[in-house]
């Protein structure tokens, strides 16, 4: 039984405006600096280019199936998203660059932005992330599960080994672009 509905809020006339307006004041309100939120976007945009450049990259025949390149591409994407929250501090700035990440994503090739936010996908690799332990051999997991050969050891292994890389890719962007 409802008995307090203090927490219900009605949406107003046009929330994607009330939304847009809110972003932009949690920007202004924040403790970030322009040289942060600068940080920020060439964060997004330096992780967006390792992404397109291993998407551009030919890959050995044997992983050369749309399924499984999709999924890397899933997963490369899921990595920046985490990759974001683990190692900015500053929730604003986290998502200025995912943001900028995305963008850069989407200027350079709509089909790639598309394949690279599977929700589905995302939220069977947050269950893997958030158990806490041994989380690159879980995400690994997931990998050839959604790859369709769940306890292929050699999946599990390029799952593991594509996380940890560019988990690294998107630890030295921050390093080197945000203070």
């Amino acid at each position: 039984m409802l008995t307090d509905d203090l927490d219900v809020k009605i949406a107003g006339d046009k929330p994607s405006e009330d939304i847009r307006r809110n972003k932009s004041t949690a920007v202004q309100d924040s403790s970030v600096s322009s040289e942060q939120i600068n940080g920020a976007k060439a964060v997004g945009k330096a992780v967006a280019n390792s992404f397109i450049r291993d998407a551009e990259t030919e890959l050995d025949e044997e992983f050369r199936d749309f399924d499984m390149i999709l999924q890397r591409r899933l997963l490369l994407s899921f990595t920046a998203t985490v990759g974001f929250e683990q190692y900015i501090s500053n929730d604003t700035l986290v998502g200025i660059a995912q943001k900028s990440f995305l963008d850069t994503l989407g200027k350079h090739n709509a089909e790639l932005y598309k394949s690279s936010s599977d929700t589905g996908a995302f939220s069977f690799y947050y269950l893997a992330f958030r158990r806490g332990n041994d989380v690159e051999r879980r995400i690994g997991q997931t990998f050839a599960m959604l790859c369709l050969h769940d306890g292929d050891p050699i999946f599990q292994e390029l799952g593991e080994a594509l996380y940890c890389w560019f988990s690294s890719v998107v630890r030295k962007a921050v390093l080197e672009h945000i203070k």
